[in-house]
């Protein structure tokens, strides 16, 4: 019979309404997010003001060209300049086609230089989406087998390694750019150094390369910042966002500076559905409420689960790490525990499990601490209980 094509191995239930940190199911079972569809519903379900944007403008305008002047379009661009100190911004429709537009732009970049072959530098366990470009500059050859021959131009390093990248710069003359995730999401909610970051800017300063980092995961706020790079001082070249950017609402951002904010010009990229009126009024609203306490709020309640999970864990010999940033939790385990999603789930909690034995925890950066203490609690018992 037609139907879905089978790209999924679907968990066996189907939700059917939200409510702030709650799912629903078809047999009105209640659920306690603490995924966000993948750190994309940052203000939790049903949002209010979002909703009432989405609703306004879909009986406004939903649809024109970007051949048009798109006034909210713009209005976004504003406020995430003004929030990232950025200088210009590609509105697209996802993070896959936002980290496009900045290996685009490297290359670019690279070719007016005059640079033959232009290279970018990725890291091992990274993730960056699955269209043939990202998927090449991903460093996890799980997801690339069968889709080979991987889309060249891309030099893997090992993450948090600057001496690796130290390393290329003395040899490798064909590098325009380094594409890095300021924390590895799907790579296991990896915190790299505290200067590893500003190290990575020094060195791209010193050989004129395009720092780019991929804040698809990690932006709007998740990490308590509403970028994560600004929990340092320094400025990237390109920085890529998607999944919280509208609460849900499909989009995604490119945002550059300096020399890298003019390189793409009319003819060299584009999008038909790309920062449409309804995608941006959606994000606007959710911009507007998370810069208005949402993020301070995430900051704190993400130190109280990972705190709250810290105590409880204690001196476990299952545990091998806890580790966090705002809203973007992980507990490691020595041994791969991925059936601890069910197990959560019949507990009434959603999570998800990353390189095989990572617990991730993305909730809602609004959740509440009476919810936050909930899931230290569950996540606590899953892991105690376990033979």
């Amino acid at each position: 019979m037609p139907g879905i094509m089978q790209t999924y191995n679907r968990y066996p239930v189907s939700f059917v309404s939200g409510q702030g940190s709650y799912l629903e199911d078809e047999n009105g079972r209640q659920y306690l997010d603490a995924l966000s569809g993948i750190a994309v519903c940052g203000l939790g379900h049903a949002n209010p003001a979002v909703a009432k944007a989405i609703e306004s403008q879909a009986s406004t305008l939903l649809h024109t060209s970007n051949l048009y002047g798109i006034p909210l379009q713009e209005a976004l661009a504003e406020r995430l300049c003004a929030v990232s100190g950025m200088d210009s911004v590609f509105f697209c429709n996802s993070g896959a086609e936002s980290n496009e537009a900045a290996l685009k732009l490297a290359r670019r970049f690279g070719n007016e230089k005059g640079i033959e072959n232009p290279a970018v530098i990725t890291m091992e366990g990274s993730f960056h989406g699955r269209t043939l470009g990202t998927l090449a500059a991903t460093g996890n050859t799980k997801i690339q087998a069968g889709f080979e021959p991987l889309l060249d131009g891309f030099v893997p390093v090992p993450y948090d390694d600057v001496g690796a990248v130290e390393a290329l710069a003395s040899k490798e003359n064909s590098v325009v750019a380094i594409l890095v995730e300021p924390i590895l999401g799907e790579g296991g909610v990896r915190i790299p150094s505290e200067d590893y970051l500003s190290r990575l800017r020094e060195i791209s300063d010193s050989f004129k390369w395009l720092l780019m980092l991929d804040e698809v995961q990690t932006g709007n706020g998740r990490t308590g910042k509403y970028f994560a790079f600004q929990h340092t001082s320094i400025q990237p070249d390109v920085v890529t966002t998607a999944k919280g950017l509208a609460n849900g609402v499909p989009i995604g951002a490119c945002l550059a500076r300096g020399e890298a904010a003019s390189t793409l010009v009319p003819g060299t990229h584009a999008t038909t559905f790309g920062g449409n009126p309804l995608a941006c009024a959606a994000a606007i609203a959710t911009f507007d409420q998370l810069t208005d306490g949402v993020i301070d709020q995430a900051a704190e309640t993400g130190a109280r689960i990972l705190s709250g999970l810290k105590a409880s864990l204690q001196g476990s010999n299952k545990v091998k790490d806890i580790r966090g940033k705002g809203m973007m939790v992980a507990v490691e385990l020595y041994e791969s525990c991925t059936e601890l999603v069910l197990e959560a789930m019949e507990r009434g909690l959603l999570i998800n499990v990353a390189a095989d034995s990572v617990i991730r925890l993305l909730p809602p950066l609004n959740l509440s601490a009476e919810d936050a203490d909930k899931v230290v609690q569950i996540v606590t018992g899953l892991v105690l209980e376990r033979m």
